[in-house]
Order: C-alpha cells, then structure tokens, then sequence
C-alpha cells in the first residue's frame, strides 16, 4: 500500500481504483473547497465512498451536543468557551473557540446529492434515525443492502 499525503482538494495523486472519505467533507471550509474535494474525487478514481455526518441529525457528532448546529455561531463559540463536550474540550481562548466552531459545516442530503449526482446517495442510521450520508459510486452496482436515500 503507499500513502499520499497532500491536501484532498488540490489534486495531483494520481489515479486509483477507489476514493474513501469517512467524515472529511464538513472540514474542508465552504461551498468551493467541498466542490473542489469533489472534483478530485470524481477525477482520481472510477468508484467511491464518501460519508459525512448528516446536518439534521438531532445530536451535532462534533460536540456530541443535542441541536448544536441549529444555534446561532456566537452561541455555540460561547458553548465552546464554557463547557467541555464529550470529547471536545472547552477553550477559553474566543479566537480558539470561534475556530473551533467555524470549522465544521454539517450538510444536509439535498447538498450530497448536489455534489455527486451520478452516486448512490445512503443513509446510515442510529436508532432508525438518519445521522451520515454516504455517497457511493461503483464500477459495478451499488451494494444491496444499503439504504438508498434517493428512495424517500
């Protein structure tokens, strides 16, 4: 196996037979640098598996805090700064904080779709409840044991 490392919106890895992203998506900073993210996936190889975590899933993965993405940003850099989540610690530093929040952008089915409109788009599910989106792309047909969230 050989490792590349470079930055997953620019480019230039080469070709592959498979692209796996698990969680990345809402990192990248914005609208352009997804669709660049985008672009690399669908130029590197002819099969894909790009998950990240649903918008109106009821508890923000990040913060592991119930409706967190539904808030207004000053509130949730002030929920940043005051009280450590389950694996996010509080940071006192407002510049910090504000980082901190800033840099994770839950997207929602109808976003996925618009980003890889020749894939699959599935549901993964917690309690019946939808909290990833999968985009899937084969060479072959898709798994059938999946959900498709293309169906509701």
């Amino acid at each position: 196996m050989n490792v590349v490392r470079g930055d997953a919106c620019a480019g230039g890895f080469g070709k592959y037979d498979l692209v796996y992203s698990n969680s990345l998506m809402e990192h990248l900073g914005g609208h352009a640098r997804r669709q660049q993210f985008v672009d690399v996936v669908q130029e590197s190889a002819p099969s894909w598996w790009i998950q990240t975590p649903y918008r109106y899933f009821p508890v923000e993965p990040h913060w592991i805090f119930p409706g967190f993405q539904f808030l207004p940003f000053r509130v949730r850099v002030m929920i940043c700064q005051h009280w450590s989540t389950i694996h996010t610690p509080r940071i006192k530093d407002k510049a910090k904080a504000t980082e901190s929040v800033a840099s994770v952008e839950l997207i929602s089915a109808t976003e996925m779709r618009a980003y890889f409109p020749t894939s699959e788009i599935w549901f993964e599910r917690l309690a019946g409840i939808p909290k990833s989106l999968v985009a899937v792309k084969t060479a072959s047909a898709a798994a059938p044991h999946a959900e498709s969230a293309d169906s509701r």
